[in-house]
């Protein structure tokens, strides 16, 4: 058994166990998980969520390293990839909005595989529905759980409560009593969405490979949310108005604790709380994280607009122009090739200002053959 998803597994027991056997055994413990401890995770949810966005903000990016699927935009008649290798901000929000609405990048991914010694590649589509299905029943729990912490109801709250429960399973109502109140389809897919996610990283052999225990955890995690949840709304039957009055006074900052509210509801809320207070310092934070992604934020103009390293500090530097000015005439001697030719008056300038050749000395021999008549007379 791995390890890894064991310590996981272990410890969402044992919170599971502290919660419930806390409320159950310690008198005025409910307090503690009903006020507390929410009151706590928030403040850490929001501290550390704001943390990281603020280093991340501040972060320099050196390198422009866009991710494209495409032809750039370079000439006229070569057709660009305007969403996939983006030049503009416009299209730089068209790509950042299908990412985050229906996790593009994601969808266009594909796993290799070595099949009779050859190397073949496929879609992850399987892995792009349980992400998105997981994504999207997540988002609509949360949503529709806005009717506990107001009141009245807004409207659009109670349309998505009404399209999420709008299947009714009448044949089971004999066994488990779902016939009586609506079946909420997200709270479903959550939880299938979630135990695809593990089985994922259980089954395939290099994704169990890189898989650490803080993967697991929160899909533990989110897994006994979802689990008690349900648990809750179709078997154990819950005090719904006693939860909304606990509700709105954590909202209200009236906090009391009514005497209706179930131990299940406490671990519920423990399991809700502590994936708040974890949330900013797991991977969880792509939420926040891909808004700033240089890869996915970025846009792919580098033919048209030097990226400058804003951790470049200044350096005295020689440029070519400053080098050409000092060595044009050597180069040109040479026969290299020069960006700047040296104007004519310059030239004619130059060689005047070269010193006259110094009078030359007469040999030896002539001045002794000049100097024999003398020497005769």
């Amino acid at each position: 058994m791995n390890k890894r998803y064991l310590l996981s597994l272990i410890a969402v027991i044992v919170l599971f166990l502290i919660s419930y056997l806390g409320v159950e055994a310690v008198p005025g413990s409910k307090w503690l998980f009903g006020i507390v401890i929410p009151y706590a995770a928030l403040i850490v949810f929001v501290a550390g969520f704001i943390r990281r966005l603020l280093t991340w903000s501040r972060s320099a990016v050196p390198f422009a390293i866009p991710t494209t699927g495409g032809q750039q935009k370079t000439l006229s008649w070569i057709k660009p990839n305007a969403i996939d290798n983006p030049s503009s901000k416009g299209a730089v929000f068209v790509r950042m909005l299908l990412e985050i609405v229906t996790f593009r990048s994601l969808f266009r991914n594909s796993r290799m595989k070595l099949r009779e010694g050859k190397i073949s590649y496929q879609l992850e589509i399987f892995l792009w529905v349980g992400a998105l299905a997981f994504h999207y029943a997540f988002f609509t729990v949360l949503f529709r759980h806005l009717r506990f912490f107001t009141d009245p109801i807004p409207l659009p709250v109670r349309l998505v409560e009404d399209l999420d429960s709008f299947f009714r399973m009448e044949i089971l109502q004999d066994f488990i009593q779902i016939g009586v109140p609506g079946v909420y389809l997200s709270g479903l897919v959550l939880l299938a969405a979630v135990t695809y996610l593990f089985l994922r990283r259980i089954f395939i052999r290099n994704v169990n490979y890189i898989s650490l225990a803080s993967d697991y955890f929160p899909l533990f995690l989110i897994f006994g949310i979802a689990f008690t949840g349900i648990m809750m709304r179709y078997v154990l039957k819950i005090d719904v108005t006693a939860a909304k009055q606990l509700a709105m006074g954590l909202v209200t900052f009236r906090p009391n604790i009514p005497q209706n509210v179930s131990s299940i509801f406490f671990v519920h809320l423990f399991f809700v709380s502590i994936l708040l207070a974890y949330f900013p310092f797991s991977k969880l934070m792509h939420l926040g994280g891909i808004f700033f992604s240089p890869t996915r934020n970025m846009r792919a103009d580098t033919r048209a607009v030097r990226h400058v390293n804003p951790w470049n500090y200044p350096v005295k530097v020689h440029t070519y122009e400053e080098y050409e000015d000092d060595f044009r005439d050597k180069m040109i001697e040479a026969g290299l090739p020069v960006d700047k030719m040296p104007e004519p008056q310059e030239a004619a300038a130059e060689e005047e200002e070269e010193p006259a050749a110094p009078p030359q000395e007469p040999p030896a021999d002539a001045a002794d053959a000049a100097a024999e008549p003398e020497e005769k007379e």
